[in-house]
């Protein structure tokens, strides 16, 4: 009789295979049984607005300056693709140690909820979360992960294990997301008109002046400028043009430094270009973002926090001085009703 039939007739040999059998049918039955879903959730409390740590969790840019795996494998690369931020915004990564994937954020609604799913269309597809909700003064982040592993059995036996390690890395994410958010300025611009232009520069007739920075001293400051650079414009045999403006410059000692002016026509190479204090320039050319500013004058200050805010949390780099446009005339109309515009020039993205 050959070998392998003595083999196949030893009992001793076919309760050995039985039992194998028997524990990876126990096994399977096992592992069929248990989740197939496994999800994760921690949580931590911010010291910032809603605003500012939103804008922090829906930019895949921002997301890696906080998020755990850039100094797990410092050496790892992130490529972005579509938009910005928000839906459809994605990023793309390949690293010795944290591997390679992809992750597009596929909802956005701000400043409460953001949803991203890991290697779309992938076996290994899995969704990760960001809910945000007011404290006292604070913002109560939840930053969760969910995979569904269906008929996966060896991931649902390691489902549990991996699913600590998950939360160990998202807890050190948070982490870092609380340290960068209570570092940036603090002022809520939820209710920030913010609009992104391209504008072109425009001659103006300008006077350097300086004021203490309180909002009667500058107004005081801004009106004997402005009739004196009327007076230049006239003499001149210009045209006024616009709106004034006051392009802000810096903060010399305990005076603000800025230039009031105002837009021009009819400049021509006979021209002089300056007078004994009023000269001929011209505003920025590019891109801005614009804020519509309704009220006092005095409140202007509030509306420069809120973009300064804004530009910080969404990592919007400046580009140039800032300047205020007077749209509404003071003496026609009411406090409450004056539009001025606050123009920031940014550089593109």
């Amino acid at each position: 009789m050959p070998k392998d039939s003595q083999l196949w007739n030893n009992p001793a040999v076919l309760r050995v295979l039985y039992g194998i059998v028997a524990v990876l049918i126990l096994l399977i039955l096992i592992g069929l049984a248990l989740p197939r879903t496994h999800r994760v959730e921690v949580s931590t409390e911010i010291d910032a607005h809603q605003t500012t740590v939103f804008a922090l969790v829906n930019d895949f840019h921002r997301f890696t300056l906080w998020a755990p795996w850039r100094d797990t494998d410092p050496n790892a690369r992130f490529l972005y693709s579509g938009p910005a931020r928000g839906e459809g915004a994605t990023v793309t990564w390949d690293g010795a140690i944290i591997g390679s994937g992809t992750q597009t954020i596929v909802e956005s609604r701000p400043p409460e909820h953001v949803g991203i799913v890991m290697n779309r269309g992938e076996p290994g597809e899995a969704k990760s979360w960001f809910r945000l909700s007011p404290g006292v003064g604070t913002t109560i982040v939840h930053w969760g992960f969910e995979r569904d592993h269906g008929l996966n059995i060896v991931g649902r036996y390691f489902a549990s294990m991996l699913g600590g390690i998950v939360a160990r890395d998202y807890e050190a994410g948070l982490a870092g997301l609380k340290e960068l958010a209570e570092s940036l300025p603090r002022a809520d611009f939820s209710d920030l008109p913010i609009e992104y232009l391209i504008v072109e520069p425009v001659d103006i007739a300008y006077l350097t002046t300086r004021s203490r920075p309180d909002p009667d001293a500058m107004s005081g400051a801004m009106g004997d400028a402005y009739f004196e650079i009327l007076r230049f414009i006239d003499d001149s045999g210009l045209r006024d043009a616009g709106a004034p403006l006051a392009i802000m410059h810096t903060f010399s000692g305990a005076e603000l430094v800025f230039d009031a002016a105002i837009p021009v026509r009819g400049v021509s190479e006979d021209t002089p270009l300056e007078g004994p204090r009023v000269r001929i320039g011209s505003t920025y050319g590019g891109t801005v973002v614009r804020a519509g500013h309704k009220g006092p004058y005095r409140d202007l200050s509030t509306t420069h926090r809120k973009i300064g805010a804004y530009l910080a949390a969404l990592g919007i780099e400046r580009n140039g001085p800032a300047w205020e446009s007077y749209v509404s005339d003071p003496a026609k109309t009411a406090e409450e009703e004056l539009l001025t515009y606050i123009y920031y020039p940014v550089r593109a993205n």
